[in-house]
């Protein structure tokens, strides 16, 4: 198979890489084969359309072909060529670090619907981002809050080292802070906004998640334990003891768990922050308590 794309034009490359993942039941075969071709040749969409006709070298087909195995085999794109987009900032991944999705960027709308309403977004905020990842949540905010500072936790050294790296490459390493600990026991508060997307699969589910999923993303930041709340019990009280009077949390939330998490806030002294917010399928993705101002 290693000799099938060298020699071949950009655009016939990347109508076989179509083909291929087709056949091997990709859903999104025309978008991956286009980036990844992109990726091996440096091009956008733009320069793909204008070197259409150019011919792939053998290095460039070698290079192809090992991509295409790894997408067959089920390694996600994003794995494959170690970045990927969120709120519009490329951030780098790491093996310790969750694949962001689409779904997460509803916990930054809803949280920087909050601070609007608040009339805050310009204010001197104090945000902590609990299991940081790979920073996705903290960096979005502060690109979005010009006057805040914000401080991401993850007990993996690693992500915070990629979370590191992507505050520097998007500018904002001045007003970032990464700490080391277990969601918000390294933290002092007082925070005006705390957000997290914990882990929140319950064990039993994991073995079923899709291969790009379960192989691929470092199990301890999707293993919500036997319900999937494990980490809401540990972080909602935490959170709930660092927030500012007023203060919000804002937490990801799985298919069908918005309502024990309301239940944990208010447990916890938080008042219901309205209803939660749904991702583009429907489902209740982000839920917000507030703390209610003496």
């Amino acid at each position: 198979m290693t000799d099938t794309l060298a020699g071949r034009t950009v655009e016939a490359a990347r109508r076989a890489l179509t083909a291929r993942f087709r056949s091997g039941g990709i859903d999104s075969a025309e978008l991956d084969a286009r980036m990844l071709v992109g990726a091996v040749l440096g091009l956008d969409l733009t320069g793909m359309i204008t070197a259409a006709d150019r011919l792939l070298d053998c290095g460039e087909a070698l290079r192809l072909e090992d991509f295409t195995r790894r997408r067959l085999a089920g390694e996600p794109v994003a794995r494959i060529l170690g970045h990927k987009e969120f709120w519009g900032l490329p951030l780098q991944l790491s093996r310790a670090t969750l694949v962001p999705r689409p779904d997460t960027e509803t916990v930054v709308e809803l949280a920087l619907e909050m601070l609007r309403n608040d009339g805050a977004l310009h204010r001197p905020l104090r945000i902590a981002d609990l299991g940081t990842g790979s920073g996705a949540i903290l960096l979005a905010l502060l690109s979005e809050l010009p006057q805040a500072h914000g401080f991401g936790t993850d007990i993996s050294a690693e992500a915070l080292q990629t979370a590191g790296a992507n505050a520097a490459r998007a500018r904002l390493a001045d007003r970032a802070t990464f700490v080391a600990c277990d969601y918000a026991t390294g933290l002092s508060g007082p925070f005006d906004l705390i957000v997290s997307n914990p882990p929140y699969i319950r064990a039993a589910d994991i073995a079923g998640l899709a291969a790009e999923v379960r192989d691929y993303d470092p199990r301890a930041a999707l293993d919500g334990g036997a319900d999937g709340l494990d980490a809401y019990r540990a972080l909602i009280p935490q959170a709930a003891g660092l927030l500012a009077p007023g203060g919000a949390l804002v937490v990801e939330a799985g298919q069908g768990q918005s309502g024990p998490i309301q239940g944990l806030m208010t447990a916890a002294g938080l008042a219901p922050a309205g209803a939660p917010k749904a991702d583009l399928a429907g489902i209740q993705r982000a839920v917000a308590g507030r703390k209610t101002p003496r």
